[in-house]
Protein backbone atom coordinates (compact mmCIF):
# COMPACT_ATOMS: atom_id res chain seq x y z
CA UNK A 1 0.00 0.00 0.00
CA UNK A 2 1.29 3.10 -0.89
CA UNK A 3 2.10 6.24 1.51
CA UNK A 4 -0.60 8.19 0.01
CA UNK A 5 -3.48 5.06 0.36
CA UNK A 6 -2.39 4.67 3.70
CA UNK A 7 -2.70 8.27 4.57
CA UNK A 8 -6.31 8.60 3.23
CA UNK A 9 -7.06 4.46 5.15
CA UNK A 10 -9.57 4.87 7.52
CA UNK A 11 -7.18 3.63 10.54
CA UNK A 12 -5.48 6.97 10.10
CA UNK A 13 -8.44 9.51 10.33
CA UNK A 14 -8.40 10.94 13.97
CA UNK A 15 -11.42 13.27 13.11
CA UNK A 16 -13.53 9.98 13.05
CA UNK A 17 -16.44 9.16 15.04
CA UNK A 18 -17.26 5.86 17.11
CA UNK A 19 -19.89 4.03 15.34
CA UNK A 20 -22.94 2.07 16.93
CA UNK A 21 -22.04 -1.45 16.39
CA UNK A 22 -24.28 -4.01 15.08
CA UNK A 23 -25.79 -6.63 17.21
CA UNK A 24 -22.38 -9.33 17.41
CA UNK A 25 -25.38 -11.75 16.93
CA UNK A 26 -26.79 -10.27 13.63
CA UNK A 27 -25.54 -10.45 10.30
CA UNK A 28 -25.50 -7.47 8.22
CA UNK A 29 -28.27 -7.56 5.38
CA UNK A 30 -25.78 -5.83 3.22
CA UNK A 31 -22.68 -8.05 2.09
CA UNK A 32 -20.16 -5.36 2.31
CA UNK A 33 -17.53 -7.97 0.18
CA UNK A 34 -20.06 -8.74 -2.89
CA UNK A 35 -20.57 -5.52 -2.51
CA UNK A 36 -16.65 -4.20 -3.12
CA UNK A 37 -16.34 -6.75 -5.65
CA UNK A 38 -18.89 -5.87 -7.73
CA UNK A 39 -17.70 -2.07 -7.21
CA UNK A 40 -13.53 -2.94 -7.74
CA UNK A 41 -13.28 -1.47 -4.29
CA UNK A 42 -14.85 2.02 -5.33
CA UNK A 43 -16.00 3.29 -2.12
CA UNK A 44 -17.64 6.36 -3.81
CA UNK A 45 -19.19 3.81 -6.34
CA UNK A 46 -20.55 1.80 -3.43
CA UNK A 47 -21.44 4.96 -1.64
CA UNK A 48 -23.63 5.51 -5.08
CA UNK A 49 -24.99 2.26 -5.15
CA UNK A 50 -26.69 2.02 -1.95
CA UNK A 51 -27.83 5.53 -2.03
CA UNK A 52 -29.45 4.53 -5.29
CA UNK A 53 -30.83 0.78 -3.98
CA UNK A 54 -32.11 2.79 -0.72
CA UNK A 55 -34.30 5.13 -2.88
CA UNK A 56 -35.75 2.17 -5.51
CA UNK A 57 -36.05 -0.04 -2.30
CA UNK A 58 -38.29 2.88 -1.01
CA UNK A 59 -40.18 3.27 -4.20
CA UNK A 60 -40.90 -0.31 -4.23
CA UNK A 61 -41.98 -0.56 -0.39
CA UNK A 62 -44.14 1.94 -0.89
CA UNK A 63 -45.53 0.68 -3.96
CA UNK A 64 -46.11 -2.92 -2.57
CA UNK A 65 -48.10 -1.39 0.22
CA UNK A 66 -51.08 -0.03 -1.88
CA UNK A 67 -53.61 -2.23 -1.69
CA UNK A 68 -54.17 -5.10 -3.75
CA UNK A 69 -56.58 -4.88 -6.60
CA UNK A 70 -58.09 -7.52 -9.95
CA UNK A 71 -55.13 -7.11 -12.48
CA UNK A 72 -52.28 -5.48 -11.22
CA UNK A 73 -50.11 -8.96 -10.44
CA UNK A 74 -48.13 -8.30 -13.84
CA UNK A 75 -46.56 -5.03 -12.18
CA UNK A 76 -46.64 -6.26 -8.75
CA UNK A 77 -44.65 -9.28 -10.72
CA UNK A 78 -42.18 -6.60 -12.68
CA UNK A 79 -41.49 -4.42 -8.93
CA UNK A 80 -40.24 -7.85 -7.20
CA UNK A 81 -38.37 -9.09 -9.87
CA UNK A 82 -36.90 -5.81 -10.74
CA UNK A 83 -35.75 -5.28 -6.83
CA UNK A 84 -34.89 -8.78 -6.86
CA UNK A 85 -31.93 -7.59 -9.24
CA UNK A 86 -31.17 -4.58 -7.94
CA UNK A 87 -30.96 -6.48 -4.28
CA UNK A 88 -28.41 -9.36 -5.44
CA UNK A 89 -26.20 -6.85 -6.90
CA UNK A 90 -25.73 -4.69 -3.88
CA UNK A 91 -25.52 -7.86 -1.63
CA UNK A 92 -28.80 -7.32 -0.24
CA UNK A 93 -29.50 -11.13 -0.48
CA UNK A 94 -32.10 -11.37 2.11
CA UNK A 95 -34.50 -8.78 -0.24
CA UNK A 96 -33.56 -10.52 -3.32
CA UNK A 97 -34.72 -13.72 -1.68
CA UNK A 98 -37.70 -12.64 -0.78
CA UNK A 99 -38.54 -10.68 -3.65
CA UNK A 100 -37.55 -13.99 -5.66
CA UNK A 101 -40.76 -15.52 -3.01
CA UNK A 102 -42.96 -12.58 -3.51
CA UNK A 103 -42.34 -13.13 -7.17
CA UNK A 104 -42.95 -16.49 -7.67
CA UNK A 105 -45.86 -16.48 -5.42
CA UNK A 106 -47.63 -14.12 -7.53
CA UNK A 107 -46.74 -16.17 -10.75
CA UNK A 108 -48.95 -19.12 -9.20
CA UNK A 109 -51.48 -17.43 -7.07
CA UNK A 110 -50.67 -18.51 -3.78
CA UNK A 111 -52.32 -18.18 -0.84
CA UNK A 112 -49.46 -16.92 0.90
CA UNK A 113 -48.74 -13.78 -1.15
CA UNK A 114 -49.71 -11.69 1.47
CA UNK A 115 -47.07 -12.98 3.80
CA UNK A 116 -44.63 -12.84 1.19
CA UNK A 117 -44.95 -9.45 0.32
CA UNK A 118 -44.66 -9.01 4.10
CA UNK A 119 -41.52 -10.48 4.33
CA UNK A 120 -40.24 -8.63 1.33
CA UNK A 121 -41.51 -5.47 3.20
CA UNK A 122 -39.54 -6.28 6.48
CA UNK A 123 -36.08 -7.17 4.11
CA UNK A 124 -36.37 -4.14 2.79
CA UNK A 125 -36.73 -2.17 5.72
CA UNK A 126 -34.03 -4.08 7.10
CA UNK A 127 -31.87 -3.37 4.63
CA UNK A 128 -32.56 0.51 4.49
CA UNK A 129 -31.41 0.75 7.98
CA UNK A 130 -28.13 -0.69 7.86
CA UNK A 131 -27.78 1.45 4.07
CA UNK A 132 -28.37 4.61 6.67
CA UNK A 133 -25.57 3.12 8.91
CA UNK A 134 -23.24 2.94 6.27
CA UNK A 135 -24.16 6.24 4.29
CA UNK A 136 -24.39 8.12 8.09
CA UNK A 137 -21.06 6.47 8.68
CA UNK A 138 -19.86 7.38 5.25
CA UNK A 139 -20.27 11.15 5.79
CA UNK A 140 -19.13 10.93 9.17
CA UNK A 141 -15.67 9.56 8.18
CA UNK A 142 -14.90 12.48 5.76
CA UNK A 143 -14.12 13.34 2.61
CA UNK A 144 -12.47 9.40 1.75
CA UNK A 145 -15.75 7.89 1.77
CA UNK A 146 -14.33 4.72 3.90
CA UNK A 147 -17.22 3.46 5.79
CA UNK A 148 -15.72 -0.18 6.81
CA UNK A 149 -15.02 -0.34 11.00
Amino acid sequence: MGMAKLAESALLNCEAQPQPMMDAQEESPIDLVHLSRQTFGDHDLEQELLALFDAQAAQCAERLRTPARVGDGEWRIGLAHTIKGSARAVGAFDVGLAAEAYELALRGEELSIVEKRDKLDAAIKKARSAIALLLGRAVQNGPTGKYFR
